[in-house]
């Protein structure tokens, strides 16, 4: 065992250690000198106090400006206040029963303030702090962090704060001895990079900004070359790989869909379906992401692609991670196909028509046993469903591509039991309107074989998106809601979406009027039953008040809460309806039947809706809470409108504040209609930790220095570097350190994922 795989346990002790990989995931020598620091402090600088983050663990450094000691009003104990500052923003400390610190925390010292941001009465502060003074005897040892001229700042946990983790890599330098290093030797040498011992110790306990410069060059340099390695030998692998060719065929289906085809194709749909169809002809599996603006025609260029295949013998797949996606896929296809969705021969289809079936999960006893026969059999050449095609008990004839629609949606697994029906390998498309990090960040390091639709058809609508500061400038909600009546005025359509349905709350008296309040004025309402995974994307608003209490960001907006209000209050007299994930299929069917059909005017909906729904007359969405979705989600959401020849209406409504992250990133959202440039966005804020499937395993991420977006040029070179060495060594033995190297980020787990990905 090399001493980077070395067991904390030994290095720090059986506590510690334990502390470290609960809080930080961090379990070996080699996690923990790879757990590098956010930023760096200068002796004597302070840190810039006005860019702290809520419910961020921090660390920073500043000067205790005054302290207040107060008895709390209506209990016995006291609360005491240190108000730190840099000079240009404060901070307050507080501490509960502990007047104690008086004595230590004096006005003009300096130190390390640790904790967790909040914020209370919309003063930023750090509930029971950890700290550290500096200058400040300590039989630790812990002030020698603060001997060099910078002082790394460590991702830190509320018990195991910066400078406790500065403690255990010290430790851990101190005794690394020589370690193996995976780049070779000949390539150092020629791109003048340092070893990988002297990186950590520049990286760790650097003397200067050049030292810190030099350091994350060389240790972006590992991360790309040994992932890049591990890139290079899949496309050899792939390479291997046969499949069965499905080359097109003159007079098909193909031939005849496209004469009833009653528009051209887009320049950029010809030149996609073109490379389609070069892949579908040759012998190995093609593997291609279809990432397509939201209505630029991505299903129509996946039909013709599966009509290849049907005229080539083959059947096809298409999974869709809704119930509402596929029957809406389903209908859509079998319209766009006319006569041709019957099979060849049959009363009222065509001489060369193909079946199409729709499996899905709620379908009776005879309509499933009929689609399951007409896979088997081989009658129905396209096949749609979710999760029910990768159930044990379905066969295909001769399955030869799998379409998957929305393909983050889906997990690996789910996707290589439906590839694994085919006799032999199937071709694969995966379609996305926006790239999620993990697509993003494979197609960078080059992975995939891409295909871009950025031209919309003729006739689509521009979108336009405006942000609603709810408790801002409340009288904005009101004007949304008289903005989705005047488009219902109109003779359209609209829809208001919501992160959460609401069905927790058994009291339909509180819930109707909460649901008001927050409709009209954007209101608090607080949930108990709901768990805080709930609204992962920003943090809660939470400060102490003088007798220990605290305000809290309330739980998402609901449906029902919502639709009931509207109802009732700005949208009354307008035909209202719900749709969410826990209705049953018929109902929801019936309800996006009656929408498509015009019979209801504003449909109130989860993020059910996301894909696939296809409702030209719909032309105004407003999106409750929209700062509780990401990036891709809301230009998901807003390409349900505009779909027809009336302009769209996006209205992101939101109760963060002005200039936090939160409306960063919806104002990013109002401010493009780029979905490969929001994705970049999306990518740069919440980096590509799962390319190696870390969310899926819950391992973690193997990206710690490298970040796709920014370091595309170096990962470019180290693409090629790897390649190289992949061709001339593929089994790597005459690289025994890159090959360690690569099995520590890529265990069996983490390789079946890339495998399978």
């Amino acid at each position: 065992m090399s001493r980077l795989d070395e067991p904390l346990k030994k290095l720090v002790g059986d506590r510690t250690a334990t502390v470290l990989a609960k809080s930080l995931k961090l379990d070996t020598v080699g996690d923990l000198l790879r757990h590098y620091p956010r930023r760096y402090a200068e002796r004597g600088r302070l840190t810039d106090l006005s860019r702290l983050e809520p419910e961020e663990h921090v660390t920073v450094m500043a000067e205790i400006a005054k302290v207040t000691k107060r008895p709390f009003r209506n209990r016995r104990g006291n609360l005491l206040e240190v108000e730190v500052t840099d000079g240009r923003g404060k901070l307050t400390l507080v501490f509960f029963n502990q007047a104690w610190r008086e004595e230590e925390l004096r006005p003009g010292r300096r130190g390390l303030f640790a904790g967790k941001v909040g914020r209370f009465n919309n003063a930023v502060q750090l509930s029971r702090p950890d700290y550290q003074l500096i200058g400040e005897d300590d039989e630790d040892g812990v002030a020698n962090v603060f001997a060099g001229a910078l002082i790394p700042v460590y991702p830190a946990a509320a018990n195991m704060p910066s400078w406790k983790v500065a403690q255990c890599v010290g430790m851990a330098l101190d005794t690394l001895g020589e370690i193996g290093d995976p780049l070779p030797a000949e390539m150092r040498t020629r791109r003048g990079m340092p070893g990988l011992a002297e990186a950590l110790v520049q990286v760790h306990r650097p003397t200067s900004w050049e030292d810190v410069a030099a350091a994350k060059d060389r240790l972006k340099w590992d991360e790309a070359f040994v992932l890049q390695i591990a890139l290079a030998r899949r496309r050899r692998d792939a390479r291997a790989q046969s499949a069965v060719a499905r080359p097109r065929r003159p007079d098909g289906i193909l031939d005849a869909f496209d004469a009833r085809l009653p528009f051209e194709l887009t320049d950029g749909q010809k030149e996609v379906c073109a490379e389609i169809e070069t892949d579908l002809a040759g012998e190995h599996p093609m593997h291609r992401l279809l990432q397509g603006e939201v209505g630029a025609g991505k299903t129509l260029v996946a039909l013709r692609g599966m009509l290849t295949v049907v005229d080539a013998g083959g059947q096809t797949a298409l999974l869709a991670p809704t119930e509402v996606l596929a029957q809406q896929h389903y209908r859509s296809i079998v319209e766009m196909l006319g006569p041709l969705a019957e099979g060849a021969g049959m009363l009222g289809g065509s001489e060369v028509g193909t079946k199409v079936t729709l499996l899905t999960g709620s379908m009776g006893v005879a309509a499933r046993r009929a689609a399951l026969l007409d896979l088997v059999t081989g009658e129905a050449g396209i096949a749609i469903g979710t999760h029910a095609l990768i159930e044990d008990r379905v066969e295909f004839h001769d399955l030869g591509l799998v379409v998957v629609d929305e393909q983050h949606r889906f997990g690996v697994e789910q996707r290589d039991a439906l590839r694994g029906k085919g006799k032999r390998p199937p071709h694969l498309l995966v379609m996305t309107a926006t790239p999620i990090p993990r697509t993003v960040a494979m197609t960078v390091f080059g992975d995939l074989e891409t295909s871009i639709l950025a031209q919309l058809p003729s006739g689509r609508s521009p979108i336009a998106t405006h942000v609603v500061p709810a408790k801002e400038k409340p009288h904005f909600l009101d004007r949304a809601w008289e903005r989705v009546r005047e488009e219902v005025g109109k003779g359209h359509q609209a829809y208001v979406v919501c992160p959460r349905i609401g069905d927790e709350d058994d009291d339909p008296k509180a819930k109707k009027k909460a649901g008001t309040k927050a409709a009209k004025k954007g209101a608090r309402k607080r949930d108990e039953d709901l768990p805080a995974e709930a609204y992962p994307d920003d943090p809660d608003d939470i400060g102490a008040d003088a007798d220990g209490g605290a305000e809290e960001r309330r739980p998402p907006l609901a449906v029902l809460d919502i639709a009931a209000a509207l109802g009732d209050g700005p949208l009354a007299g307008l035909r209202v309806a719900v749709l969410h994930g826990r209705m049953a299929p018929e109902d929801k069917d019936d309800v996006m039947r009656r929408f498509t059909a015009g019979e209801v005017d504003v449909l109130v909906a989860t993020t059910v809706i996301e894909v696939g729904v296809n409702v030209p007359n719909a032309t105004a969405m407003v999106i409750m809470d929209a700062d509780r979705f990401g990036v891709s989600q809301l230009h998901q959401l807003r390409g349900r409108v505009g779909r027809g020849s009336a302009p769209g209406l996006t209205l992101l409504v939101s109760e963060m504040p002005g200039g936090t992250s939160a409306r960063a990133r919806l104002d990013a959202v109002a401010a493009t209609l780029d979905g490969f440039e929001l994705s970049r966005i999306d990518l740069e804020q919440r980096r590509e930790g799962d390319v190696l499937g870390d969310a899926q395993s819950g391992s973690r991420s193997s990206l710690r220095m490298l970040e796709v977006v920014r370091d595309e040029d170096l990962i470019v070179a180290a693409r090629e570097e790897a390649s190289s060495i992949v061709t001339t060594d593929p089994d790597l033995t005459e690289h025994p350190d890159l090959r360690s190297a690569l099995a520590s980020i890529l265990d069996d787990e983490r390789a079946e994922y890339l495998d399978k990905g």
